[in-house]
């Protein structure tokens, strides 16, 4: 059978990094604070006249590197974003025309934190079916520009950056020793939209707005809820979850990762943390993980990983590949 077969990482993070200690300086916060509830020490930030495709583009030309591809050879481009350029054309279009890339398949994805999961399901779905030879799937935020920065229990949490993946068919025997995507799992209620959403849009106020969440609800959603995904995306693959080598949860708060890690008995050891250092980026952690622990030598290929993440909407999944 054909498989969709992960050929190559990349990661981009803006070059303004802004610590605890200077947010300390204009919101009413301290760098223990944040460390003893988040975890997170830094975050990156956009400058000004970056775009969110910009950051997309330097991931991806990591990734196409590392895959041994150019721009010339893709075919599909998915962008995994909640904070465009633009209201429209797609991110996934501005990648393509700055890349260079040929005439071909580009859309966006809004799940949020959730969106590389859901992203790289839907690549799946192109390119085991044959209807793509080599796919771009990226995770790219800008998620300061969404932030409130009189409200402490949210903008502290949140950074920059992007993540690309480069997605190519090859050749499986259908289980668990194959290379490449072998399960999934996707949820999503909407009952829980208050639990984390941003109150502007287009079709409402007109406006960009802010970020708002209700924390410690989040947070038992989480455990509780990526755990089930986990779970039944490993089951998918036909594996346990306790055969995986990496477990590179979406890195939205330091507390949550431990928390999940110990619901489903999963060693930490084995778990791939960049929150101290990216702070939540969306969309962009889990592939901006992956791609740092391929990078420090930590992930090899032939192991296999386990892959979460839960945003608003409520959006959550998990994902199951052998790299």
């Amino acid at each position: 059978m054909i498989r969709s077969v992960v050929t190559g990482v990349g990661g981009y993070l803006p070059e303004e990094v802004l610590t605890n200690a200077d947010l300390a300086r204009f919101v009413d916060t301290s760098d223990e604070w944040i460390q003893e509830r988040t975890g997170i020490r830094q975050r990156h930030r956009a400058a000004p006249d970056q775009a969110v495709s910009d950051l997309a583009v330097e991931a991806a030309r990591k990734a196409l590197e590392a895959a041994g591809r150019s721009p010339a050879d893709v075919d599909l481009i998915i962008v995994a974003t909640t904070t465009p350029d633009l209201t429209f054309p797609a991110v996934a279009t501005i990648v393509q025309r700055k890349l260079g890339c040929p005439v071909g398949i580009a859309f966006d994805i809004q799940a949020v934190c959730s969106g590389f999961v859901y992203a790289l399901s839907t690549a799946d779905g192109f390119v085991a079916r044959g209807r793509s030879s080599c796919a771009l799937v990226i995770g790219a935020e800008t998620m300061t520009r969404l932030m409130d920065w009189s409200d402490r229990g949210t903008c502290v949490l949140f950074g920059d950056g992007a993540g690309a993946v480069v997605v190519e068919p090859g050749e499986g025997r259908g289980d668990a020793s194959d290379r490449g995507l072998l399960g999934f799992a996707l949820r999503a209620d909407g009952t829980k939209q208050d639990l984390l959403y941003v109150d502007g849009g287009v079709s409402t106020n007109g406006q960009i707005g802010h970020l708002r969440m209700q924390g410690n609800q989040v947070f038992k959603q989480a455990v509780i809820n990526i755990s089930e995904a986990v779970t039944a995306a490993a089951a998918d693959a036909g594996i346990a979850v306790s055969d995986v080598d990496w477990f590179i949860p979406h890195q939205a708060n330091q507390r949550i990762l431990n928390g999940v890690a110990h619901r489903l008995g999963i060693d930490e050891a084995k778990v791939i943390s960049t929150v101290a250092e990216h702070a939540n980026t969306s969309a962009a952690s889990i592939p901006l993980a992956l791609a740092q622990g391929i990078a420090d030598g930590r992930i090899r290929p032939g192991q296999l990983v386990l892959l979460e993440a839960m945003g608003g909407g409520l959006t959550w999944g998990a994902c199951t590949l052998r790299l």
